[in-house]
């Protein structure tokens, strides 16, 4: 009986001895993306009257956003709604002085950056005017193209599309849009005036058509929208 019991225990043992425990390797911890930071000031569809006046035609105004988690830098980009200009500044906090010139509409975003990932976070695009001596009435802002997108192509119109802007202004004047659109890559061709954000056009499967908004306020005042382009399937 003692002999049987060795016996019935040796292979246990050689399985526990031939066994081997290999290190687990494990890699560095992922760096976490960066979020989009929240706007702040100046604000959005509003004039913008704070800052430092250096002359008739330029002052300085604090931009100002919330922080947001994971981010080491932030870009600011402004573009100037007249000219399509654009510039960017970099900021390590959550605020940067920018030179602007005044009576002028703009827009403004922020590009969330980490050190350790390619990976950018972008927050909401607002749009304001920079106070400008003697103004009482603002021009309206350029509308935005909702439908369809600048580049995008659509199926399925049956002939017909519906064309689809947003339209805004400080003064809350605004009285109708007028619609240019054609095959033109610099559309002349009046669509249609109306005081809705939206009117409906007559297309041709595979032509690419151009568009845009001229926006209109009760002080006779107007502005020009960007060209926005579409193909039809």
């Amino acid at each position: 009986m003692k002999l049987i019991y060795k016996l019935a225990i040796l292979p246990v043992f050689l399985l526990l001895s031939c066994g081997k425990t290999e290190p687990v390797s494990v890699g560095p911890d992922p760096v976490p993306d960066p979020l989009a930071a929240v706007l702040v000031f100046p604000d959005n569809n509003t004039e913008c009257n704070e800052g430092n006046i250096i002359n008739d035609t330029q002052s300085s105004v604090i931009f100002r956003w919330n922080a947001s988690q994971n981010t080491d830098s932030y870009e600011l980009n402004l573009r100037n709604l007249n000219n399509n200009n654009v510039s960017t500044s970099n900021a390590s906090t959550n605020e940067a002085t920018i030179t602007l010139l005044r009576g002028t509409p703009y827009e403004w975003f922020i590009v969330s950056k980490a050190n350790e990932t390619v990976v950018t976070a972008t927050s909401e695009k607002w749009k304001f005017y920079n106070k400008g001596p003697g103004i009482e009435n603002y021009a309206p802002f350029p509308a935005e193209v909702i439908s369809p997108l600048r580049g995008s192509t659509v199926t399925g119109t049956g002939g017909n599309i519906t064309l689809e802007w947003n339209g805004s202004d400080v003064d809350n004047d605004i009285t109708e849009f007028e619609i240019l659109f054609g095959t033109e890559n610099i559309p002349a061709t009046l669509l249609g005036t109306t005081s809705d954000s939206t009117i409906d056009a007559t297309v041709v499967s595979g032509q690419i058509y151009y568009w845009r908004v001229i926006t209109k306020d009760s002080e006779q005042n107007s502005s020009e929208s960007e060209i926005f382009e579409f193909r039809v399937e």
